[in-house]
């Protein structure tokens, strides 16, 4: 069940602070990095899930995982954009592209698991 994966209960709880965070951004970035914010954030578990409901076979498991990873990639660059222009201390940036990365290995160890 992917609610017992630890990379699952991570990237949940990312999500739920991400979430919380992008409550925190001006108003005039609604719809733009706010929003994109919370898609990132929120897919990463997502995909995780649709992945364990969805995969029939380890390829579509894999297929669903690599898009995890991929929404930690485009994490990372959200968190470089909301660093540099203001919106995110330096401290909170470090903590949660630290995390982001970690998750990311983890995905990466998951997938190469499921080739065995």
């Amino acid at each position: 069940m992917y609610k017992d994966l630890k990379v699952y209960g991570r990237s949940y709880k990312l999500a739920v602070s991400l979430y919380k965070f992008s409550g925190t951004m001006p108003k005039e970035e609604t719809y733009g990095l706010t929003s994109q914010i919370k898609r990132a954030a929120t897919s990463i578990p997502l995909n995780i899930a649709e992945g364990y409901g969805k995969g029939d076979t380890k390829a579509e498991l894999k297929r669903y995982l690599k898009m995890a990873k991929g929404s930690c990639n485009e994490m990372e660059v959200l968190l470089d954009l909301c660093k540099d222009l203001g919106f995110m201390q330096e401290y909170a940036h470090a903590k949660y592209v630290q995390e982001v990365q970690e998750i990311g290995a983890m995905l990466y160890g998951l997938m190469g698991s499921l080739d065995h």
